[in-house]
């Protein structure tokens, strides 16, 4: 039987990270934080070769895609200096792969993600444009009992009027009103320390690829269907 890549013990030092949130106690348990962090890159490295078995991923390595533990404070009014989570992202290859897989483990709020975050104008414009000529190939995905079953549905910052534009009557106004496309499935920390937990990731960021797809058809592609 195999066992479970992410360890209760990497689930404990965020819990006392929260109740120690600062640089003397850190500095103390420096050794302790790089323990963790070795069993945070191996998982990373791994799910980093799941994810090549079904797409093309530009990051280098496990390493390579974590987020640092030290939190930017500059422009916060929380202080604490250090993150009380995990986390890591892959990037797809090359400018006709489109989308982000994101991976974060913290307790209680265990999630693995994917999406545009923060499209660019000229993107954003473009994804609109095409859910509003044809909402029909968006729809047909979002609907589909895998993705349902994986993620919900659609989720992402929108706003609360038809975008500069657009008709506010418009059939597809409910996507069109989006300013980020997220697909989040969360896991809890019993299934997070379950050793299949790694293929289940791999797994949702699997199917994450029709909305990929479509994604990258739209942002790559002229009406021809002539790359960009």
């Amino acid at each position: 039987m195999s066992k479970p890549i992410i360890k209760l013990s990497s689930l404990a030092f965020l819990n006392t990270i929260k109740k120690n949130n600062d640089r003397d106690w850190f500095q103390a348990n420096k050794e302790t934080y790089l323990k963790e962090l070795a069993v945070i890159e191996s998982f990373a490295d791994q799910l980093l070769a799941e994810l090549n078995i079904h797409d093309l991923i530009e990051t280098a390595s496990g390493k390579k895609s974590l987020y640092r533990i030290y939190r930017d404070t500059r422009f916060s009014t929380d202080k604490t200096p250090y993150k009380t989570h995990w986390s890591g992202s892959f990037k797809r290859a090359t400018q006709y792969r489109r989308g982000g897989y994101y991976f974060h483990i913290e307790p209680g709020n265990s999630l693995i993600a994917g999406g545009f975050w923060g499209p660019a104008t000229d993107d954003l414009k473009r994804i609109r444009e095409d859910i509003a000529f044809d909402d029909a190939p968006l729809r047909k995905i979002l609907s589909d009992p895998t993705f349902v079953q994986t993620f919900g549905e659609l989720r992402g910052e929108q706003l609360k009027t038809a975008p500069k534009g657009f008709d506010a009557e418009h059939p597809a106004i409910d996507l069109l009103r989006y300013k980020q496309f997220l697909l989040v499935r969360k896991f809890t920390d019993q299934e997070v320390l379950d050793e299949s937990f790694l293929q289940q990731a791999s797994l949702t960021f699997k199917n994450m690829r029709p909305f990929f797809d479509y994604m990258s058809e739209v942002l790559t592609t002229d009406s021809d269907g002539l790359s960009l």
